[in-house]
């Protein structure tokens, strides 16, 4: 606990927010490269959630046009009020993908041997505060869509209309920015509870499988010793004071829910056995006690997103906590 008191310290110095994100440390000439690259990334994310927070859909103009199949000039109207939400949702989804290549880059950088978990967060904490970022965003996108029904029902809509071959030129020129293999893998991200989480597990097993000489211990130890320094954060008053807003202590909240659900679908028997390198009763209890509205989701991610929550190897105690 002592040289993770020293990480928490590295890793969140000043416990300051800039538009909702922690203050970056600054990269080392080693980092650069990957740093610069998922700099760019993140810096679209901030847009991603402000169009995601600001999406009302086209529910009034689909509820007219179901109501009145007869009538183009409603028919005409919702399909032109939906063609660029459908868009916008390519966008998001297509961003999810240049997401998971980040995040790739990110565990080749803090897993490359012969530094052990540590020493990576603590040599390159300017990406290590990247890797958080993006499971801050992750987590905040998938809140966001977890209570916008209007995009599942926007989507709908349109392939529904689609299928019905009831389409004038203007509209085979949409079909065109979303064909049909587009909105088949669409449609498998958007039935997503927790799309992003999703798309991140995925990709983080995949690294794991892929990287068959890398020790899996070097993945796992570098998720748990994340989720570890995010709970030391929590629960130290030392440090807690210094959270000046809520903002603060939900960026350590989502990071930490975040790696323990990477943590959980990596390794071989998940992050809540007694084997395991996280803490999960002082994580859960940490979580409960804080008071953000926040926590209802964050709770419901480790109960419905996690692999091994159910499994026999999970106390019984563990499961009463998250109910």
């Amino acid at each position: 606990n002592v040289k993770v008191f020293v990480v928490a310290s590295k890793l969140f110095p000043q416990v300051e927010l800039t538009h909702h994100f922690l203050v970056y440390a600054q990269p080392t000439e080693a980092e650069t490269a990957v740093w610069n690259q998922v700099s760019a990334v993140l810096e679209e994310a901030h847009g991603i959630l402000a169009e995601l927070q600001s999406y009302n859909g086209a529910g009034q103009e689909i509820r007219e046009a179901i109501q009145n199949p007869g009538d183009l000039a409603l028919q005409e109207k919702a399909w032109n009020a939906v063609c660029p939400l459908v868009a916008k949702l390519k966008r998001f989804y297509e961003f999810s993908l240049r997401l998971e290549n980040a995040l790739r880059s990110l565990l080749e950088a803090l897993t490359s041997p012969p530094y052990a978990p540590m020493q990576h967060l603590e040599r390159e904490q300017a990406l290590a505060k990247q890797f958080a970022e993006i499971l801050h965003f992750t987590l905040s996108f998938d809140e966001l869509k977890m209570t916008n029904p209007a995009i599942q029902n926007d989507f709908s809509y349109y392939r529904r209309t689609i299928s019905r071959n009831r389409l004038n030129n203007q509209q085979l020129e949409a079909e065109n920015e979303v064909n049909n293999e587009m909105a088949n893998r669409m449609s498998l991200f958007y039935a997503e509870a927790t799309p992003m989480l999703k798309t991140l597990s995925n990709a983080t097993t995949k690294f794991v499988s892929e990287n068959k000489t890398l020790p899996i211990e070097d993945t796992t130890d570098c998720l748990s010793t994340m989720a570890c320094v995010c709970r030391v954060m929590l629960e130290t008053p030392e440090y807690r004071c210094r959270f000046t807003n809520t903002d603060t202590m939900l960026f350590c909240m989502r990071v930490m829910v975040g790696v323990i659900i990477l943590y959980d679908h990596v390794h071989p028997v998940g992050a809540f056995a007694k084997t395991s390198k996280i803490d999960m009763k002082g994580c859960i209890k940490v979580l409960k006690e804080q008071p953000s509205n926040s926590v209802e989701g964050l709770l419901n991610a480790l109960r419905y997103t996690t692999r091994h929550l159910n499994d026999d190897s999970t106390s019984k105690q563990i499961r009463a906590l998250l109910q």
